[in-house]
């Protein structure tokens, strides 16, 4: 039996159709599943269908919503974590709860990219790199960061539950990006929890970069790249960065850059090869781009460096 067509969302409207509520007040953002709200009275059958969204959605779990398949990862509701929604995410419910549902609040976020143009929210998206993040990233709030959330989204909910007037999208838009900054300083507690229960995630990076440049012959898969470090560590690679920021101060690609620079440098040390020989040895397709990032960090070109530190070993 073939699977169902992909049911895609793209307005706020058809978000409301399907979950049998009358047409939204506002146009463009919504908060539905609360828990003080009337349960959700789903129009169509959803289990097992692929869902595209054209929307944000921003959803704080209570542990007995089904679980949902985002993309190739399983997210399983569990109570007190927050999911975050990008437009062209594709989401499976697939049926199931999780077994640590509680009486906590619950609700879901939803609000269309037009509500941003020309907003003083659409200059900042890019801080808020948790849409960027896999689902098994999510945010798991303590009690009080819990309801502190569920304050704006009430406020939010308030709000969107008028009619609009010249007001509305100012308000609305700021009201997000309160509720978003809330959930960064809430990550930042999470990574720093991470960071001290002895994560330590540079170690392992390291250790990952030491093996790809072991070897004498040019690496298979080119320089190391965030995307490719943070798949081999298990992670996405703005997950991956914002981890290290919190434990180093740096981010992944500040230590990629540094072990690039210290592989190059054993290779110019010992070998008499050129630049060129050692861009390619890196895994460099062009050498000028090698030849720019040592210059970069090191203030020297390649062949500069080599005569200064040949130099002085011999001094």
């Amino acid at each position: 039996m073939s699977a169902p067509p992909t049911l895609r969302l793209e307005s706020i409207a058809q978000v409301h159709s399907l979950i049998g509520r009358a047409p939204p007040p506002h146009p463009l953002v919504s908060i539905i599943a609360a828990t003080w709200q009337p349960p959700l009275s789903i129009e169509i059958p959803i289990i097992g269908r692929a869902i595209e969204s054209g929307l944000y959605v921003v959803s704080l779990k209570r542990g007995d919503e089904c679980h949902a398949e985002f993309g190739r990862q399983v997210h399983d509701g569990q109570s007190g974590s927050v999911v975050f929604v990008s437009p062209g995410q594709v989401i499976t419910p697939i049926g199931g709860q999780s077994e640590d549902a509680d009486d906590g609040d619950g609700w879901s976020v939803v609000f269309h990219p037009d509500l941003l143009r020309d907003s003083a929210l659409a200059p900042l998206m890019h801080r808020y790199r948790f849409f960027a993040y896999a689902t098994r990233e999510a945010l798991h709030l303590d009690r009080a960061e819990r309801d502190t959330l569920t304050r704006i989204v009430r406020q939010i909910d308030l709000e969107a539950s008028a009619a609009p007037d010249p007001f509305a999208g100012e308000l609305l838009t700021a009201q997000l990006q309160l509720l978003f900054t809330h959930c960064q300083r809430a990550y930042a507690r999470q990574f720093e929890v991470r960071a001290r229960a002895g994560g330590a995630i540079a170690d392992r990076l390291e250790r990952h970069l030491d093996a790809h440049f072991a070897t004498g012959s040019p690496p298979s898969g080119g320089v190391p790249s965030v995307s490719s470090c943070a798949r081999a560590l298990g992670y996405s690679p703005d997950y991956l960065s914002d981890l290290l920021r919190a434990e180093t101060g740096e981010s992944a690609r500040e230590h990629i850059h540094r072990a690039v620079i210290e592989a190059a440098k054993a290779r110019l040390l010992a070998s008499s090869a050129s630049a060129s020989e050692v861009a390619y040895a890196l895994g460099f397709e062009h050498p000028q781009h090698f030849s720019r990032l040592f210059k970069q960090k090191t203030g020297q070109s390649p062949g500069e460096w080599r005569k200064r530190a040949r130099a002085k070993r011999a001094s």
